[in-house]
């Protein structure tokens, strides 16, 4: 194991997220509010991954915007630039040279199996076979395909691209959600496949996910996790939203039956009430349950909202303050860029060196 290159001090952390609007209460709760709490025990290193973001099309501009919106909620929710280092995908040499490296090893149907690619594929009309004798073709289902819809390739390297961003980093684990989990098994896969073929040189990087508040779920279909791409909005709550907003839609929050508040299998929608409430104000759900007995569902939603809207607010007001320092966040930036070029670059060279690649003339 020598060979791998090890932190000198603290583990390694490493997660990124696509710059795509405003990040939910979901993403807060089951991401960001996490991550926070890693930056004195862990190097860490948060990525905006605009690359990962184009496998859909973006308006360039827009997408400019996002990315610097995106480091803002990042610092506006406790991501602190003097302890970890924030930068964004497309500044670093690393992320396609090691996926391209990566990707040599990986088969194509190992991609086309993915549970993401095969249900955004469906949405367009495609179908993955799964006949493992057929090679995996994707196929073309006519009665249900979009006007000359297709799957762009980097739609079905993405995880690629994904298992290069972590281990460019050699990162110890990694905070995902469950809809990640398949993933990073593909580059835990590649890592121990490279460090078979080439001798060791990655770490396997384990996954990190908080048992607290790791999923919160639709207000309007608690059965179902809160996503930005929802066709009801009134089922997603933002971490900018007005606080009227987010009352008006926490007090509209689908129920169950009964009148117990209690987490329970069958009462999602309180469930996901009390797991909010919960996760923002670091109290078990068990004392939370004994504090509502008796309580009517009303009096749970009217202090719900409460409860988000005070822990949101000190959010909103710091993006406020950061967004408007355009020149603060080019530095911040900047800064994380150098930090994660440092280490890209010893594990690239490595990787290089180890399949082969002739040492560059300098």
């Amino acid at each position: 194991m020598e060979d791998i290159i090890m932190s000198d001090q603290k583990p390694v952390i490493l997660t990124c997220a696509q710059p795509t609007g405003e990040m939910t209460l979901g993403n807060y709760i089951g991401a960001v509010k996490n991550w926070a709490t890693m930056q004195d025990d862990n190097q860490c290193y948060f990525g905006i991954v605009d690359m990962h973001a184009i496998t859909v099309r973006r308006t360039p501009a827009e997408l400019r915007k996002a990315t610097l919106s995106f480091l803002a909620q990042y610092l506006a929710c406790g991501l602190d630039p003097e302890k970890s280092a924030l930068f964004v995908q497309s500044h670093v040499i690393g992320h396609t040279e090691l996926a391209w490296v990566l990707g040599c090893m990986t088969p194509l149907g190992e991609l086309q199996r993915m549970t993401q690619f095969k249900e955004k594929a469906s949405k367009l009309g495609f179908q993955v076979s799964e006949d493992e004798g057929s090679n995996n073709d994707l196929k073309f289902t006519h009665e249900s395909a979009k006007p000359q819809a297709s799957v762009n390739s980097g739609l079905l390297y993405y995880p690629v691209l994904m298992a290069a961003d972590i281990l460019l980093y050699n990162a110890d684990s990694v905070p995902v959600g469950e809809d990640q989990r398949q993933h990073l098994e593909l580059a835990r896969d590649l890592a121990e496949r490279f460090n078979n073929a080439y001798s060791e040189t990655f770490m396997v990087p384990d996954p990190y996910i908080p048992k607290v508040g790791a999923r919160v779920m639709s207000l309007q279909d608690p059965t179902r996790k809160m996503s930005k791409s929802d066709e009801n909005q009134n089922g997603v709550l933002y971490i900018l939203e007005s606080p009227d907003s987010l009352r008006k839609k926490i007090k509209s929050a689908v129920t169950d039956s009964g009148t117990e508040i209690r987490v329970a299998d069958d009462k999602p929608g309180i469930s996901n009430l009390l797991t909010i409430s919960s996760a923002l104000q670091d109290i078990p759900v068990q004392e939370l349950e004994e504090r509502y007995v008796g309580s009517s569902y009303a009096t749970l939603k009217e202090d719900v909202a409460d409860v988000v809207i005070e822990a949101l607010r000190p959010v909103r007001e710091r993006y406020e303050e950061i967004i408007s320092d355009k020149a603060g966040l080019e530095k911040i930036l900047k800064d994380g860029m150098e930090r994660a070029q440092a280490r890209a670059f010893k594990v690239l060279n490595k990787v290089y060196r180890k399949v082969g690649f002739f040492e560059r003339v300098r």
